[in-house]
């Protein structure tokens, strides 16, 4: 088994990009273990599972991942791919550690080479070489809304080797094969990604031209039609595309072509005789958009399609058309799984793209077919169908059909038993129903609190603000903040508050500033010690917090005469006098009037002491 994952490794072709001497040293690396794993025991050359094996297995999956992926993505998240090459260096180094070479009959030569390679590794292990800087510094240029300099843009073309319109089209596929296995961008990359290919396609092409220029120089070109690149030609018609879409083998074609073939009772790739694993069409938007691109620059129009009048209105208002989304919906009505997946996650992208899209989609009858989907036992088709109504509950119309297809309990369950990531949409789904007052009631009745705090202490720091954005939003109704002080949030807040490391302290104040208004909060908070923590705060905090804080504060000293003695006791008058002058206008409010409750509580000792 090593030996064959090592000839993998050793037939890959030689690495492109800002990566290439990353993967060229460890591919260099692998292949000079080659006489070692000649000289393996049976036992370990046979087996699939030995450390050796899987650590080359992951060094063969990390280079071919580096091969077929994003040249863009690479650049810019350079410390992350060089983060992932130290690790898989690591995981040999230690393979070879656990592998008593050294007993084996090879020769000396041999022993000596396995010695040099094994050190090799240890040493890429803990070594994390820098990102190209000069690179770095171009793509943040390049990224701007400045007006990109060619010569920056060659640069970097050329750091990246994307050199031609078939680098281009290949670098496509790459970021939009990236967007479907990871089912939507974060932060808005693939948008910025997007942004710079286009820069640099237009680069390639206005150099193409100034090339064709030099060498071509005939009165009769102008009138000549330019050249349209084989790139953006459909395999069948051999015609420019005007919807490009994905089969499973990876080819790209016009979709009313495929979906003839496809018809037709075809079951393979037209260009590749591949089987086909199943007939879902992906729409390659990067693609269509550096055809739009190139269409523009060489002022070509875009023959319309052959329509009815429905599929022209859905047509300019969504990116699928009329038999698009119907095909979209067959899919998520079909039993199987894998074309449940593939269309929840299409779906899931198409609504987080534009307005349009979510009416349409809607329209479509997506949504009864995507709550049904929330009960899937397929984990990815469950964070699929969650995301996929959160980013369709951005439309307010859709939030009243959402909540009308009994999606709010599934959601809850899903909350409750998802993976992470499922467990955070879900909470932001949840957030964004509740916008509607009405919604709130039916959200805590379906027992939310408790799952939301659960994903407020565990989550990821994003899962962890989703978490407390929901439940703050809940909580304006009085029933859910009986709930959850019922569901024993309180503690945890105050845990953030002593902790202020964590990064949750404005959520926590936030938090605890509404609870604080309702009687059971109020005695909940105050049996949990919060004098110390909301004094330093009033002390050192942000405007934002100490306004919180002095309003928690002045809620648990109108109630309770210790609270205002506590609190005068850890010497926090100062702060309020400085915050009553500088704060914001309800941190002044709230400051004075602690202040009057400290005096009045003075004066009344003073009383009661006989003085």
């Amino acid at each position: 088994m090593p030996k064959r994952v090592a000839d993998e490794i050793a037939a890959l072709p030689e690495p492109r990009g800002p990566l290439r001497r990353p993967c060229a040293d460890l591919s260099r690396r692998v292949r000079l273990l080659a006489p070692l794993l000649d000289h393996l025991p049976a036992s370990s050359s046979s087996s699939s599972s030995t450390p050796l094996a899987d650590a080359l297995g992951a060094a063969r999956d990390l280079l071919r991942k580096t091969r077929d992926g994003s040249k863009i993505d690479q650049a810019m998240r350079g410390d992350a791919f060089l983060d992932e090459f130290a690790g898989v260096n690591r995981q040999i180094h230690l393979a070879l550690d656990a592998l008593p070479y050294n007993t084996f009959h090879m020769p000396q030569e041999v022993q000596e080479q396995v010695a040099l390679v094994h050190s090799q590794f240890q040493r890429a292990s803990t070594r994390t070489d820098p990102p190209d800087t000069q690179l770095s510094m171009d793509l943040a240029w390049a990224l701007t809304d400045n007006p990109s300099d060619p010569a920056l843009l060659t640069r970097i073309s050329h750091k990246l080797q994307l050199h031609t319109m078939a680098d281009m089209k290949n670098e496509s596929i790459a970021l939009h094969n990236m967007v479907i296995s990871t089912a939507g961008e974060p932060d808005g990359c693939v948008d910025q990604m997007s942004s710079l290919l286009k820069k640099l396609k237009d680069c390639v092409v206005t150099e193409d031209h100034a090339n064709d220029a030099l060498t071509t120089r005939s009165a009769s070109i102008k009138h000549r039609s330019p050249i349209i690149p084989d790139e953006f030609r459909c395999p069948i018609s051999l015609e420019l595309m005007q919807d490009p879409v994905i089969v499973s083998s990876g080819q790209t074609y016009e979709r009313s072509c495929i979906q003839k073939w496809l018809d037709s009772g075809h079951k393979t790739c037209p260009k590749t005789q591949q089987p086909l694993s199943h007939t879902s069409l992906t729409p390659n938007f990067v693609l269509k958009s550096l055809i739009s691109q190139w269409c523009e620059a060489n002022g070509i129009e875009l023959p319309k399609n052959k329509q009815n009048s429905r599929d022209k209105k859905a047509a300019k208002s969504s990116d699928y058309d009329h038999a698009g989304l119907v095909s979209l919906m067959n899919r998520l009505r079909s039993g199987n799984q894998d074309e449940q997946r593939a269309a929840a996650g299409e779906i899931r992208l198409l609504a987080k793209r534009n307005v349009n899209n979510r009416i349409c989609i809607a329209e479509a009858g997506a949504i009864p077919l995507l709550v049904n989907l929330l009960s899937s036992s397929d984990p990815r088709t469950q964070e699929h169908a969650v995301t996929a109504l959160l980013n369709l509950s951005i439309h307010e119309n859709n939030k009243a059909s959402i909540v009308d297809s009994h999606a709010i309990p599934k959601i809850v369950e899903v909350l409750k038993t998802g993976s992470m990531e499922t467990r955070e949409n879900a909470a932001a789904t949840l957030f964004s129903l509740s916008v509607v007052d009405e919604n709130k009631v039916t959200i805590g009745a379906a027992g939310a609190i408790p799952p939301l705090i659960s994903l407020l202490c565990d989550g990821s720091p994003r899962g962890k603000k989703d978490a407390a954005t929901a439940i703050f939003n809940l909580c304006i109704y009085q029933g859910n903040k009986v709930r959850a002080v019922k569901a024993g949030i309180v503690i945890h807040l105050m845990n953030f508050l002593v902790d202020p490391t964590g990064g949750m302290i404005d959520e926590a104040l936030s938090l605890l500033s509404i609870l604080a208004g309702n009687p059971e909060g109020k005695i909940v908070i105050a049996q949990s010690e919060p004098i110390p923590p909301l004094v330093e705060v009033i002390k050192t905090g942000s405007p934002r917090n100490r306004e919180n804080a002095a309003a928690i504060l002045w809620l648990l000293c109108s109630a309770d005469t210790e609270q205002t003695l506590a609190a005068k006791a850890a010497g926090v008058e100062d702060a309020l006098k400085e915050l009553s002058e500088t704060g914001t206008d309800r941190a002044k409010r709230k400051a004075s009037s602690i202040l009057e409750l400290m005096r009045q509580a003075n004066e009344d000792s003073l009383k009661g002491n006989g003085h």
